[in-house]
């Protein structure tokens, strides 16, 4: 049995697949795939509609935030964001807790001013900072709730006054939170809703159209809502499968049910690495990402020799992203407990053998 904890693209629930598989040679019992069905047809609108609304159900959405499946991933929200809310003498915060922050923060200042307002960059993004202060005066204040690379995760979502922004791509529908407090999120579903190539948006209508900037017609927010996320042919296949996805979420209880799962899986493995002596977790313990658990081993020398030791019964994806070294194990919304639990064993063998 393969048990996958690659960061993204990754795991998804059987069903999914399976579902998905059928639909690519038959989609609904009409004879064509999805893969060549017309994007403005009644059956392909069913699924735009449906999504969408599943995704607002799940989310509890009011009815100023609309939900949209957008082209070009988180990155070209990086952009879009700070097209759509300020002007070039306005300015926004930002906070930075990692790699894709940062790379948000750099696009941002394209179109206007930025205060960082905070950053753990100076100890490797190793914990969320607190006690900071955000200008009243920021047309929004930006964060990425999910250090996808480091390991960190925002536990608890800063108050504020402004507008609230958050990049969600790692930990979308992976536990409950006030989705109504946030003005815009934006997250790539490759990580707990689908596959690359699409992007949703959950944005509270009443904050657009207040700058005075230009917009081209395609990164308009508002002209996205007008059409239903079809504006331009959207990326129909990644959209199906997010419906599947939303509605396998759904058939299981919805967020709550996935987030005692998730906790479940977290604690198992962090209870393993914090006990084991061959292993270590580098993320201030309150600040740890309950979707991607990095750590690292006391002896760097061993390293590559766990990997293949893990690779050989099964254990995938879990060697770390380049910047950070050490490991990965990304434990999304479809991996099961027993996948961890079985790489939780697996470590447990390695230290009897190697420790």
């Amino acid at each position: 049995m393969i048990h996958n904890f690659n960061a993204g693209p990754s795991i998804l629930p059987k069903e999914v697949f399976e579902q998905a598989a059928e639909a690519i040679l038959n989609f609904n019992n009409t004879g064509l795939s999805i893969l060549e069905f017309g994007h403005r047809t009644p059956a392909f609108t069913a699924v735009m509609d449906e999504a969408r609304s599943l995704a607002k159900e799940l989310m509890q959405l009011d009815e100023n935030h609309q939900v949209l499946f957008l082209h070009g991933g988180a990155s070209t929200q990086f952009m879009q964001v700070p097209m759509n809310l300020m002007d070039l003498k306005d300015n926004a915060a930002y906070a930075d807790t990692g790699v894709w922050s940062s790379k948000a923060i750099k696009e941002a200042r394209l179109f206007g001013k930025v205060d960082v307002v905070c950053s753990s960059k100076e100890k490797n993004y190793s914990f969320i900072p607190k006690n900071f202060a955000v200008p009243n005066d920021a047309k929004y204040f930006h964060i990425t709730t999910n250090n996808t690379i480091y390991g960190s995760q925002w536990q608890q979502i800063p108050a504020t006054s402004n507008i609230l922004v958050a990049d969600m791509s790692s930990d979308i529908l992976s536990r409950q939170l006030d989705f109504n407090s946030f003005g815009l999120i934006y997250a790539g579903a490759q990580k707990n809703m689908g596959p690359a190539g699409v992007c949703m948006v959950v944005v509270n209508e009443t904050i657009l159209g207040k700058t005075k900037r230009a917009i081209p017609t395609i990164m308009d927010y508002r002209n996205h809502i007008a059409e239903g996320s079809m504006l331009n042919t959207p990326p129909v296949f990644a959209v199906y499968v997010c419906l599947l996805t939303l509605r396998w979420l759904k058939s299981i209880g919805g967020i709550p049910v996935v987030e005692k799962r998730n906790n479940e899986k977290a604690a198992l493995l962090y209870k393993e690495i914090d006990e084991n002596e061959l292993f270590n977790a580098q993320i201030e313990k309150e600040d740890r990402s309950k979707m991607n658990v990095c750590f690292r081993m006391n002896d760097d020398t061993l390293e590559q020799t766990f990997l293949e030791y893990a690779s050989k019964q099964g254990i995938v994806g879990i060697k770390g992203h380049r910047l950070s070294g050490g490991f990965r194990a990304s434990i999304y919304n479809a991996l099961p407990f027993e996948s961890v639990q079985t790489l939780v064993d697996i470590m447990r063998q390695f230290t009897l053998t190697f420790g």
